[in-house]
């Protein structure tokens, strides 16, 4: 079937052989084993992110947040962080993801992250790789608590990566830090960007990573906002060849892989599943008992620099301010995230897909290519069959 968005035109993909992946439908996107577990995210979500600043010396050509060299007068105080802790901590949320920008620009990050373990908050963190990230503040970090290091790497050479991040010596100092890490006993993830650029590079980057042991490879798949360009978006072909490459690389690597606004992924991970049981009511039974699948605003909420609080930090619609409003409110309660917790409200395919639950399509692209945010996830290929076809 053929579309008329941003996605829609069609590319070989260069090295096509295809790959694999863990899948826990739950919502993570995480790999291959179809074991599910049930999580209430209308109650709480699986991943709070935080920005703690806008501020990076990097220049990434793809940077969701269009990051400056310098702080912005307004980011939250370390009080108001203490508080955001707090928050996090009521809601018994699994994983706070500490991001920017860089946050190494933040001189409070050790004291931030020293008062997470105090409240028995889980912590990541997504430095960039500049002179600010040494050995000494990822021991320092790891001292403080900090429970993962997730650090970005777009090719596996360096004239690729660094020319995604536009800064001369990121790849090695990448390459280090995971060196570092493991010093420190950190475990790592590392986080890529998939775009038309290092296509080609995935089955290399899959070897780096089973070299330098991962933990868990998280793969962003583009949402064309802040220096993300819709030139460099994949089509819904290149996206299915793309989970090809995971799902295969999931069964041979010992790291688990997930995929960032990829939530069709999930639907194809369920489609090999029911391919290999060789059973016509095979993917009926996979579905009805998959787990709500995360997606922007449905198990992940992102603050931003300032307090506001959206979806995702690939779809920039505020529901509220931490700085007003409680977190778990905004979450529970607002307009906005209770519509994309509501899959009857999903429209075009998506609306009637019978994977609407488990994938539900990225709503974060859907809202940059077609300015609704239920609108039908514009890179998918996949076409709704009827409930009777499904046995």
């Amino acid at each position: 079937m053929r579309y008329t968005s941003a996605c829609q035109t069609p590319r070989a993909v260069a090295n096509g052989s295809p790959s694999r992946e863990k899948i826990r439908p739950n919502g993570v996107e995480e790999t291959g084993k179809a074991t599910f577990k049930s999580r209430d995210f209308d109650v709480r979500p699986l991943l709070v992110i935080w920005e703690m600043t806008q501020a990076c010396d990097l220049k990434c050509m793809h940077c969701r947040a269009s990051a400056q060299p310098h702080r912005h007068a307004l980011e939250l105080s370390t009080a108001e962080a203490f508080n955001l802790v707090d928050q996090v901590a009521n809601m018994r949320v699994p994983m706070f993801v500490l991001t920017g920008g860089d946050p190494l620009k933040r001189p409070d990050l050790q004291a931030i992250v020293q008062y997470a373990r105090h409240r028995s908050v889980k912590t990541s963190l997504t430095p960039s790789a500049t002179r600010l990230l040494t050995r000494e503040a990822v021991f320092k970090l790891k001292e403080s608590g900090l429970m993962r290091l997730a650090l970005s790497l777009d090719g596996s050479t360096a004239q690729l990566h660094d020319g995604f991040r536009g800064v001369p010596g990121s790849w090695k100092r990448t390459l280090d830090a995971v060196e570092w890490s493991h010093e420190a006993k950190l475990p790592v993830q590392v986080n890529t960007r998939v775009t038309l650029h290092n296509l080609h590079d995935l089955d290399n980057l899959v070897e780096l990573l089973t070299s330098i042991k991962v933990v868990l490879w998280s793969v962003f798949f583009l949402v064309p906002i802040g220096r993300g360009q819709i030139s460099n978006l994949l089509s819904p072909e290149e996206h299915e060849a793309v989970f090809a490459k995971l799902y295969a690389a999931s069964k041979r690597v010992r790291f688990h892989i997930k995929t960032t606004e990829g939530q069709h992924y999930r639907r194809y991970v369920l489609q090999q599943h029911a391919q290999a049981a060789q059973s016509m009511t095979a993917i009926a039974d996979l579905i009805a008992h998959a787990p709500s699948g995360v997606n922007d605003g449905k198990g992940f909420v992102f603050v931003s620099h300032t307090g506001e609080v959206y979806p995702s930090g690939f779809l920039p619609l505020s529901a509220g301010n931490i700085l007003w409003e409680p977190l778990a409110d905004i979450y529970r309660n607002s307009p906005l995230f209770l519509s994309l917790r509501d899959v009857s409200q999903l429209k075009g395919k998506c609306g009637r897909c019978e994977f609407q639950d488990v994938c539900g399509g990225s709503r974060a692209r859907a809202f940059a290519l077609t300015g609704d945010a239920l609108a039908e996830e514009p890179c998918c290929s996949y076409i709704p069959v009827t409930q009777g076809d499904l046995g």
